[in-house]
């Protein structure tokens, strides 16, 4: 699935706004849209995904952006998140951030404190493009023109059916690497794993996400077991904390299979432990978590100060903008839910082509337009 179709404007970008413009209101919304079916990982079982979505207005602009979070993300937008913002300039994102992240400091801001200002952050740039009549891609900078993705979901709770048809179907599609979850029943992953193989055939490269799911012992057995698939990847086979684990894992892992963690990050304190642990081959890194397109800038420059890539957690649509700018990236995690999700709420999304999102640089900010009346249903009282 590709996402929705761009609208296409036959009118010219608009231009720049006022040179001091002021941010005049900020609102947040709550959106729970059930799954298509039962979907689980190695440690957790769920049916639905919530969307927290952020608008911040400037006159007759407004900049919309979101994350994934409980609904409660809203409330932290609303207080104190919109009083840190509203009277600021739209145009200086850095000092808005800056405000933000101090207003949290008696709320917490790991966690849903900083996915709030995540939402937040997205709608900033996104206004700063409407403002000055660019895209995002533009103001942040390209390095390249498409993003590579990988077909991410392959949910556990899924029939061996539909674990093959999800994965082949993403590689039909032309995508040419895709990852599956493990780490609810050890005792059946290597089969499973098999069972994929044999579905997506030799060439796609295949990737493993364990969810943290497994001890060291049985980590370092089933690498070797998912080795005989050729599996290239193989995601939190423990929980993220476990830094030594880790790199126990990346230290005897079989040759050609990368080690990968870090998308329940917060910031660069962060990562800089799991770098500096040599924890991961790869970094993965959530920009609607650990601060939007400011917090993934700051924190994809720690990885590249230590020559580790990194690689987008979900969001695959957002990611497109700000992985156009990294130039040490792996990949972005094209995520069945959010794939779904953003198509239900979004028009003008970047485009998928080849394996690779391309975003329209043509669209002033994120070039999103929302769909209220499509969305309207899923809508939730923060």
């Amino acid at each position: 699935m590709s996402g929705s179709k761009r609208k296409k404007t036959t009118q010219a970008p608009p231009g720049p706004a006022s040179s001091d413009p002021k941010i005049d209101a900020v609102e947040a919304t709550a959106y729970a849209v059930p799954t298509d079916q039962p979907e689980a990982d190695g440690t957790l079982e769920w049916d639905s995904t919530t969307l927290v979505l952020a608008q911040v207005r400037s006159g007759d602009r407004v900049g919309i952006g979101y994350t994934y979070a409980h609904r409660g993300a809203a409330l932290v937008i609303a207080d104190p998140l919109r009083g840190a913002l509203v009277g600021g300039n739209p145009l200086d994102i850095p000092a808005l951030w800056t405000s933000m992240y101090r207003s949290l400091r008696n709320i917490g801001r790991p966690g849903m404190g900083l996915m709030a200002m995540s939402a937040i952050d997205h709608a900033l740039w996104d206004l700063k493009g409407k403002l000055l009549g660019r895209s995002v891609v533009d103001l942040l900078g390209r390095c390249r023109p498409m993003v590579p993705v990988y077909g991410s979901g392959g949910f556990t709770s899924y029939s061996l059916k539909r674990l093959q048809s999800q994965l082949s179907g993403w590689v039909d599609q032309g995508i040419p690497r895709v990852k599956m979850k493990v780490g609810t029943n050890p005792a059946v992953d290597p089969g499973r794993v098999r069972a994929v193989r044999e579905a997506i055939g030799g060439d796609a490269n295949l990737m493993v996400d364990g969810n943290g799911g497994y001890t060291r012992k049985q980590a370092l057995a089933l690498a070797h077991d998912f080795a005989e698939q050729d599996v290239c990847w193989f995601e939190e086979p423990l929980p993220s904390r476990d830094l030594e684990g880790l790199r126990l894992m990346r230290d005897r892992a079989p040759p050609g299979m990368d080690i990968a963690a870090g998308e329940y990050g917060w910031g660069v304190w962060y990562f800089r432990r799991m770098l500096q642990a040599g924890a991961v081959d790869c970094l993965q890194i959530d920009s609607t978590r650990c601060g939007g397109f400011t917090g993934f800038m700051e924190c994809a420059a720690v990885a590249r100060g230590f020559g580790i890539p990194v690689s987008a957690h979900c969001a695959p649509h957002l990611h497109a903008h700000v992985c156009s700018a990294v130039p040490l990236l792996r990949h972005v995690e094209y995520f069945h839910d959010h794939v779904r999700i953003e198509s239900m709420f979004f028009d003008g999304l970047p485009q998928l082509h080849g394996g690779a999102l391309q975003v329209d640089p043509t669209r002033p900010g994120l070039g999103l337009e929302l769909k209220p009346q499509d969305i309207e249903r899923y809508r939730i009282d923060a």
